[in-house]
Formats: C-alpha cells, sequence, structure tokens
C-alpha cells in the first residue's frame, strides 16, 4: 500500500519507520495500563535511533569515498557511545562508565582487530564498519545486563555481603557467586542466538549476502562465524566489566559502597 503513495525511497522508508513507531509505542501504551511506565524512555530510543541511523547512513556515504583506516575512528566512536549507554544500566556505581567503555574496547575491539588481522572480517568499510558495528552493539548489550544483575545481586544481598565482611572475609570473596551469576546471565542471549541460529532466525547478514549474489553455503557459514565472534566479544566483555567493576562498590577500607538509591 505505501508504495502506491510514495514513490520516493526515501519517503518511503520514512513513511515506513513512522508506523514502525507507531506500533512500538502502541504496545508501550498497553504496557502502561499495566502500570509499566516505559513510555519517556521509549520516545527518547525511537527519536535517538531514527536520527542516528540516518547521520550514520549519511557518514558512510562519504566514508565510501575515505581511505580503508578512517573505519578505525568510527568504531573507536560507537565504542564510546556504547560506553555511555551500558553504563546506565549500573546507577550509583561510579566508575561504571569506565569500566563499560574499557570493558566492550577491549571485548569488541580485540576479536575484531584480530578478525580482521586473520582476514575473517574484509577490512573494506563496507565489511568493516557493518560487522564491527553488530559486535560492538552485543557488547554492549551484555556489558548493560551484566552490569545491571550484578547491582541487582549486591543490593539484594547487601546484609549478608556486609555480615561476611564483618567477620574477615575478602571483598571479592563475598561477592564471588554474584558476579558468575551476572556474567552467567549476561550471555544468555548470546548463547541463545547461536543455538537458534538458522532455526528460529536467519539474521540479516546473511540475507544481505544472499541478495547481493554471495554463494548460499557461504553466507550461512559466514553468518555463523559472526554470531560466534558476537559471543567471544560478549564473553571477554562481561568478564572484564564484571571483574573491574567490584574495585567501585567497595570502599578502600573493604566496606560496601553500592546503596539503594
Amino acid at each position: 500500500m505505501l508504495k502506491t503513495l510514495f514513490h520516493s525511497q526515501i519517503a518511503l522508508g520514512f513513511a515506513q519507520a513512522g508506523i514502525a513507531a507507531v506500533l512500538a509505542l502502541l504496545v508501550i501504551l498497553l504496557a502502561r495500563r499495566r502500570n509499566i511506565h516505559l513510555e519517556s524512555d521509549t520516545a527518547v530510543a525511537l527519536l535517538r535511533g531514527i536520527v542516528q541511523i540516518v547521520v550514520v547512513g549519511s557518514v558512510l556515504v562519504l566514508l565510501l569515498k575515505a581511505p580503508r583506516w578512517s573505519s578505525v575512528f568510527l568504531l573507536a566512536g560507537m565504542i564510546l557511545a556504547a560506553g555511555s549507554i551500558s553504563a546506565k544500566r549500573a546507577q550509583n556505581i561510579s566508575g561504571a562508565r569506565k569500566v563499560s567503555t574499557y570493558s566492550i574496547a577491549a571485548g569488541a575491539g580485540l576479536v575484531t582487530a584480530v578478525m580482521t588481522w586473520a582476514g575473517v572480517i574484509d577490512t573494506a568499510i563496507t565489511s568493516l564498519i557493518p560487522v564491527g558495528s553488530m559486535i560492538i552493539a552485543n557488547a554492549m548489550n551484555t556489558n548493560g545486563l551484566a552490569l545491571n544483575r550484578f547491582r541487582s545481586e549486591v543490593l539484594a544481598h547487601a546484609g549478608e555481603i556486609e555480615t561476611a565482611l564483618a567477620l574477615g572475609a575478602a571483598p571479592e570473596k563475598t561477592i564471588a557467586s554474584y558476579t558468575e551469576a551476572s556474567i552467567h546471565s549476561s550471555l544468555i542471549p548470546a548463547i541463545d542466538n547461536l543455538r537458534s541460529l538458522g532455526i528460529v532466525w536467519i539474521p540479516g547478514l546473511m540475507t544481505g549476502m544472499l541478495l547481493s549474489g554471495a554463494d548460499p553455503l557461504y553466507a550461512a557459514i559466514y553468518q555463523f562465524v559472526v554470531i560466534a565472534m558476537i559471543l567471544a566479544a560478549s564473553g571477554l566483555t562481561s568478564l572484564l566489566s564484571t571483574m573491574m567493576i567490584r574495585a567501585y562498590v567497595f570502599s578502600p577500607a573493604e566496606q560496601l559502597v553500592l546503596k539503594e538509591g
């Protein structure tokens, strides 16, 4: 129906985006009837999403004519943004932003660099940016889940932790089980994505490769490669994040400083 109303591809795209946004908002309004208030966050996320992706699309048009090494700066910018976004899931933890940025940079950055060096990811901007952004985005989500679960676990067991500290237990020992739970929980989406690959969903990268004329079998194998890279980056990010964040929930005197607020 929309194709008959809009003859410009850009106008058609914005019309499709508008319908998708309205549908998402209707679901959020339905949730509001259950006293689940996500209206503000959803509206801001939808607005930021469309603006940011349009800007990135415009930038990519320019980058296609730029040297290959210039993609490093765009990926670095994505990592900084990812660290800032996922840090919001760790409220009241002072070093969350720094921890998030370092963890994502190490996890997603190391995997992307190694796989590019090995020739798994092509250095062309049209390949490196899309694949790198997927790895960074998933590392960001994993980091957010890990920090959010870690914060919830520590707050829920604050009394037990403080009792153990008073009895002389080392801070890292008092939260070891909660750290493990956070890592496990944060990796569930990445592991389930790998398990369901080809059965529940066919990712967009594989579809794009098929549309561009790639061999279907190679497209399928490469999609597995990307999901495996995402799992590796997410796992490394989660491990580093939960390891570094521990330094910010205890004082130099080994007292628990993370409080509900």
